[in-house]
């Protein structure tokens, strides 16, 4: 599989799914589009990927791109039927790609925290042989508020009603991150907007409050990304 990965900030790639790519043999292609990258035809790609990033969808005019990521998604998923994975950022970019809305979120998570499948998340393909409840890492402070015409719910938290969500047969976007390693908080708290959010949410030791709850859910965050990974193939080869 040739897989095509939408990045917004260098920090923000596939983490620990990388592993399994490569275990696989499977190839990720990036582009940058905070960087001023072009994307690319869709032809020759296999699957969408779009990972998060620090910016809102709805800032299209300090960051101009976005229109067209939004276009470029839509075409990948509802024309083309492509296997797709949005990730935070990416989450909300396929909601509104399809033309559902996102906003602030009314109250922001930053943390480890858990989030509850719904009945079509425990009883789907994407998140079969994961707990019904379980913790994850949570950055975040917008949030889909209204998905789109078609899309099913397939989590939730008490923060943030659609925290996953199912869009035709093979397009799965998830508010949080699976995809967590061991340098994941340092990467992404050396970024001040990052950094910010999370000291407004953990206090001034923030950095290294969360590193020592991820820590601790290390083990778990591991086994549920990497059977999510392997739902998610699965998934993308079901027509």
């Amino acid at each position: 599989m040739r897989i095509l990965v939408l990045q917004h900030e260098r920090v923000e790639h596939p983490g620990r799914f990388r592993r399994f790519l490569k275990e696989d043999g499977h190839e990720w292609v990036s582009v940058h589009l905070n960087e001023g990258d072009s994307l690319p035809s869709l032809d020759g790609f296999h699957a969408l990927w779009v990972m998060g990033g620090p910016m809102d969808v709805w800032e299209e005019d300090k960051y101009p791109w976005l229109r067209e990521e939004k276009k470029f998604i839509q075409e990948a998923v509802a024309k083309r039927g492509m296997p797709f994975l949005g990730l935070c950022l990416g989450h909300q970019l396929l909601a509104e790609a399809l033309g559902g809305q996102c906003g602030p979120s009314d109250n922001p998570e930053v943390g480890v925290l858990e989030v509850k499948l719904t009945e079509e998340g425990a009883t789907g393909i994407i998140f079969d042989g994961l707990p019904e409840t379980f913790y994850c890492l949570q950055w975040h402070s917008a949030e889909v508020k209204e998905m789109p015409v078609g899309a099913e719910s397939m989590a939730t938290s008490a923060d943030c009603v659609f925290q996953a969500m199912s869009w035709g047969p093979r397009a799965y976007s998830m508010q949080f991150h699976l995809e967590v390693e061991e340098e994941t908080i340092d990467d992404w708290a050396a970024l001040p907007v990052y950094s910010k959010a999370l000291c407004s949410a953990l206090g001034s030791h923030g950095v290294s409050t969360l590193k020592a709850e991820c820590e601790d859910k290390m083990n778990s965050f591991s086994q549920n990304a990497e059977r999510f990974y392997i739902n998610w193939l699965h998934a993308s080869a079901t027509t």
